[in-house]
């Protein structure tokens, strides 16, 4: 056998990427990662968590309209973007440090720099003058945000990664996109008083959702003040002396301060060396692997967002296990992509788990059951609000197995995360029926619907 540096070489120290090598290396392997920005990846430094800092602080001004409703008042109370981005920092800064540390626990070595592969088992650490041989690569290097190089002006407009950093906070900002990114960053914007409009060329927010949904959640962000421009798209941003000027196809102009595109992510494989190393990418530019996440080279394996299966971080890291139960423990293994709980935490959030109505229609050869509610949460019940919560239950009319849940409101991504367990052992309605609610929430809803939705059950 060849003698090499490693016995696996990682490239990308995300979630994914630290969690295979961590676990390959607990096992006694010889293994190292690179990493050309920081530990932690898109989640860690620029996704999911500062998002969700951001988003927390920007529900604060909600929460206080509703504080007032119960009796409570406030005088003089101000957000401070500087005190915020300084926090939000260091909590990240002190989650990258833990990464790397408990890659060092492991006894993986940390390569800081780019790696781009020479051949199927060669890569180049660029600028680092060190070419290093590794048995085994695993190729974890993520996504990166998207942007139309061809509009005229876009070199103006930033994306999601811009956007937690941006030195001050702009007081109008146009978002591009229908996405859980854009209407995540609409909330979040809205809710720290920023000036907010949302501009999507479909016919509604967030595709791929089921239809309610989506209906739904735009109706009530436009409630918290969300500008909401549908079926259209830019035709250039001008800059001028007072802003950016969005000359939109409608003919409309809408001058801002900040625009943000967030128009979708693609897998990050520019540059990374792949046609040397024999890695072929499939029809969408991503890379191309079997259901173990073995490429088309045979040593070569990859997983994560840069095979664009299933882009969430929980699932990154249930295909780095997968990966090194078969490749290192003999146990040949490949993650289960139904019943996937996601979450969007726009304002209102929204959780998902399983089918859609569509969906489960093309896939229930006998027709569907659907439950669906709509109310105002108890919460509001002071306040005057007209903000409304939506669940929707679907139901397999032929084995009455719950295929999908949908939800709308607070807590929405709390609630299901425990209806995916549920849905994930293929429970019946009869079954969900037989719970026992909690009185008074917001979730004894799921378990207390009893009115199909009329025409709901139809074959096709």
């Amino acid at each position: 056998m060849a003698d090499y540096d490693y016995d696996l070489f990682v490239i990308g120290a995300g979630s994914g990427g630290v969690r295979a090598a961590r676990l390959t290396a607990l096992d006694g392997k010889k293994v190292a990662v690179a990493e050309e920005y920081r530990v932690g990846g898109t989640c860690v430094i620029r996704g999911c968590v500062p998002k969700k800092f951001m988003v927390m602080a920007s529900e604060v001004s909600h929460a206080l309209e509703i504080a007032e409703g119960y009796g409570w008042s406030f005088d003089n109370s101000r957000f401070d973007w500087p005190t915020f981005l300084e926090a939000k920092d260091v909590e990240i800064a002190r989650l990258s440090g833990i990464y790397a540390a408990n890659l060092g626990k492991a006894g993986v070595e940390l390569v800081h720099g780019r790696a781009v592969l020479k051949d199927a088992h060669t890569v180049e650490i660029v600028g680092k003058d060190r070419t290093i041989t590794a048995e085994k690569i695993l190729i974890a290097t993520g996504g990166r945000p998207w942007k139309p190089d061809e509009l005229p002006g876009i070199e103006h407009a930033i994306t999601s990664e811009e956007a937690f950093h941006l030195p001050e906070l702009p007081k109008r900002i146009l978002i591009a996109g229908g996405g859980y990114i854009a209407v995540e960053f609409a909330g979040i914007f809205a809710g720290l008083g920023v000036e907010t409009t949302l501009i999507y060329r479909g016919p509604n927010i967030l595709r791929g959702f089921d239809d309610d949904v989506r209906a739904h959640l735009a109706g009530e962000i436009e409630k918290r003040g969300i500008k909401v421009i549908l079926g259209c798209q830019h035709e250039k941003i001008e800059k001028t002396d007072t802003g950016l000027v969005n000359h939109l196809e409608n003919g409309m102009k809408l001058e801002t301060d900040v625009v943000m595109f967030a128009t979708g992510r693609i897998p990050y494989v520019k540059d990374l060396g792949l046609e040397s190393a024999g890695v072929d990418l499939n029809e969408a530019g991503a890379i191309k692997v079997d259901p173990h996440s073995r490429t088309t080279a045979d040593n070569i394996w990859a997983i994560g967002d840069v095979t664009d299966r299933m882009n969430l971080t929980p699932v990154a890291i249930r295909e780095a296990v997968a990966f090194h139960q078969t490749v290192y423990r003999d146990n040949p293994q490949h993650f289960d992509y139904e019943a996937v709980a996601t979450a969007v935490f726009s304002q209102p959030p929204v959780g998902v788990v399983g089918l859609s109505e569509a969906e489960a229609r093309r896939s229930c050869s006998n027709g569907v059951d659907v439950y669906v509610t709509r109310f105002r949460p108890m919460k509001y019940a002071f306040t005057g609000s007209d903000e409304r919560v939506l669940m929707k239950l679907v139901v397999d009319a032929d084995s009455q197995r719950v295929v999908g849940v949908h939800i709308v409101g607070p807590d929405s991504p709390e609630m299901i995360q425990l209806a995916a367990i549920a849905v994930k052992a293929g429970l019946t309605k009869a079954q969900w029926d037989a719970t026992c609610a909690v009185h008074p929430t917001m979730a004894e809803e799921l378990v207390t619907l009893k009115e199909k939705q009329s025409g709901a059950t139809s074959a096709g």
